[in-house]
This record gives C-alpha cells, sequence and structure tokens, in this order.
C-alpha cells in the first residue's frame, strides 16, 4: 500500500524529559508511513512554544516532567486548545492513579513507555503505539463518557489463540454472561454502563484495551462507583452474578463453561487484531462457552478487533449490541461490527445497560 503524501500523515509532538525516550518514540512513530513525527519537547513550556507556532494532530505527553507535572499540562490543553493526547508513562503502581487522573483531564489514550527488551517486545510495543496514534488522531475530543528492525508484523485474528465455535458445541447451562468489548474512549463508556447496572446483574466479563498494571486502578475505581463488584480478573475467576471481571492488560482473556457456571481463563499469546487482550478472543470464547446464553455488546474504540467475535456470538444464538455512532469517541469497532452484520440493535450509550438488562431476562 502505497504511503499517504506528507501532508496526509498523522503530525506527532513528543513531550518527556528523557531524551533516549524521545529518541525511541520518535524512530517507532517514524517507521510507520501514516504518522510523522513534528517535533519533541522536553518539557511542557517546550511544547508550548511548539504549538503556538505549528499545532499538532496528537501529543504524546509525560507525566512526571521538569517545571509542570504532564497533567496540569494537560488541564490547561484542554481548557485553552483542546488537542487528541496520548499518555505515555512508565505505569509504576502508584503512577496508575495518575493515569486515571490523567484520562479523567481529557486524554484520549495511555501506553507504557518504551523500554529496551526482545525484538518481539519492541515489535508489539510499534503495534501498540502506533495504533494508539491513530486512535488518538480520529477520536472526538472532548467526548466525555542495539534497536530490533520495527517491520509490521501480520494482523492474527482469533484464529491465534483459540479454533471458532461449533454447531456441536452442548451448553449445558441456562446462565446469562455479559461480554463487553471497548477501545478507545472505553473507560468512560464502560463507567456510564457498568454504574447503570443493579447489585444483582448478571456477570460480567470485559476488555478494555489497557496497558498492563492500568486495569488494576480502572478496576478499583469502577468498583467504587458502581453497585456491582469489580475486580480485575485473575486466571480462574468465577464469573457470578453482581462481579465484573476485567481482562489484565497484555494478557487475554477467555471465558470457559465450568458445569452449570462460567469462569475466566487469563493468559498470554500473541496480538490478535494487534491486541492484547483482544475482544475477538474473549468474544469467541464466549459464543464457544455461552451460545444464547450470553449477551455481546462492542463500544466506542479505533480498529476491527471485536467486530468478527461479536459476529460468531450471534451467529452462535448470541444477543448482539453496537454502540451508536453519536456517542463515540471514535466510531470504529462498532461501526466495523455494524457493516458485517455482527450486531443484532444499536443504541446510544446511555441507553446500552438497560437494553442488556432486557435481554437477560
Amino acid at each position: 500500500m502505497a504511503s499517504k503524501p506528507a501532508d496526509k500523515k498523522i503530525r506527532v509532538l513528543i513531550v518527556d524529559d528523557s531524551a533516549s525516550v524521545r529518541v525511541t518514540l520518535s524512530e517507532i512513530l517514524s517507521s510507520d508511513p501514516e504518522i510523522e513525527v513534528m517535533a519533541t519537547a522536553a518539557d511542557p513550556y517546550a511544547a508550548a512554544a511548539h504549538i503556538q507556532n505549528e499545532v499538532p494532530d496528537v501529543i504524546t505527553l509525560d507525566i512526571e516532567m521538569p517545571r509542570m507535572d504532564g497533567i496540569s499540562f494537560l488541564r490547561k490543553l484542554m481548557a485553552q486548545r483542546p488537542l487528541p493526547v496520548v499518555m505515555c508513562s512508565s505505569l509504576v503502581e502508584e503512577g496508575s492513579q495518575a493515569l486515571m487522573d490523567a484520562l479523567d483531564a481529557g486524554a484520549i489514550e495511555a501506553i507504557l513507555k518504551p523500554r529496551l527488551g526482545s525484538r518481539q517486545h519492541l515489535l508489539d510495543y510499534r503495534v501498540r503505539i502506533c495504533e494508539a496514534v491513530k486512535a488518538a488522531a480520529a477520536a472526538k475530543v472532548g467526548v466525555r463518557r542495539g534497536r530490533a528492525s520495527l517491520t509490521a508484523q501480520p494482523k492474527l485474528t482469533a484464529d491465534a489463540v483459540l479454533p471458532p465455535p461449533t454447531e456441536r458445541m452442548v451448553r449445558a447451562t441456562t446462565e446469562k454472561v455479559i461480554c463487553i468489548g471497548a477501545s478507545t474512549g472505553g473507560t468512560e463508556a464502560l463507567r456510564v454502563v457498568l454504574e447503570a447496572l443493579p447489585a444483582d446483574a448478571p456477570g460480567v466479563v470485559v476488555v478494555q484495551h489497557m496497558p498492563e498494571s492500568f486495569t488494576t486502578s480502572f478496576a478499583k475505581r469502577l468498583d467504587g462507583l458502581c453497585q456491582v463488584s469489580v475486580k480485575e480478573a485473575e486466571d480462574g475467576d468465577m464469573v457470578l452474578t453482581g462481579r465484573v471481571l476485567i481482562a489484565p492488560g497484555n494478557l487475554h482473556m477467555l471465558l470457559h463453561r465450568s458445569g452449570s457456571r462460567y469462569r475466566v481463563e487469563v493468559r498470554e499469546g500473541p496480538l490478535v487484531s494487534r491486541h492484547r487482550p483482544s475482544v475477538d478472543v474473549l468474544f469467541r470464547s464466549a459464543a464457544r462457552a455461552a451460545g444464547p446464553n450470553a449477551i455481546g455488546v462492542i463500544l466506542t474504540g479505533m480498529g476491527d478487533d471485536g467486530a468478527q467475535g461479536l459476529l460468531e456470538m450471534r451467529q452462535a444464538g448470541a444477543q448482539t449490541l453496537a454502540e451508536d455512532e453519536s456517542t463515540c469517541v471514535v466510531f470504529g469497532m462498532p461501526k466495523e461490527a455494524i457493516r458485517r452484520g455482527a450486531a443484532q440493535a444499536v443504541h446510544p450509550l446511555e441507553k446500552i445497560a438497560g437494553e442488556v438488562l432486557k435481554r437477560c431476562l
């Protein structure tokens, strides 16, 4: 595929006090033909000077920097000149809450800083950061609710983790399970949906595209806001009434039947649809394990992860919903699911929870 003309590339401003991180991010982002690094800045004041001269399409922003921290800069930016921002942090445990604060302040995405590692790690990282930048560029800003060669990897399907469902799979249970997938803008969308669920709602399993260690803080935040209990999933966790399990960052989550109930498996594996965790993997496992007893929901997000899995759920007898374009931060994943005929119904975000509960009766 031919590269876009230079003036059509996504122009990125990198803001980080580490010179080595600025260099690494510049090399990684510049390796994508759709992205151009406009400039780099060592702190928010230098970044502000760049923005006065030339407005970027996307900013990547560190949290801990001299003279002004990244979250303070983000709040000023959103108040004065809203732009798509991807937070790029080392994500130490205490920093996870800071990244939640960044999303509350208006950041579109959050991703780990690049670190030296194996060639496979760098390949995976390239996919994630480039996808995050592209998602941010497409987002509606302000909508709330020895380096290895970085050549592109093939886009894998859920076949890389588990085989598709078959018509002969036996389902010896009638217990309902709600399966939700989201990406860009999904942290706020999930809050809206989960806050509307009663304490006795059927069990819920969620894949939200997030970096590792971020999901722990995210789950704790939701747990304090919702009537249902919310936790980061651990391998073997049971899916229970009134419980929400969120897939850990950088690990796939699969649904399995255990007698008349369900449990989750959390495991490593390749990127699927360029993501780990992948919505396609969760949805396919739900088609296999729950079939007509599942309700599948695909929310805001960039790309097409989850579209094929939602179609497989529908073909297995599940009821399926997609978020309407009017409330999506990025109408990518729902749009593709709708295009493939995977969604039986399309609703704005504020109606999703009610529609899900109707289908659980």
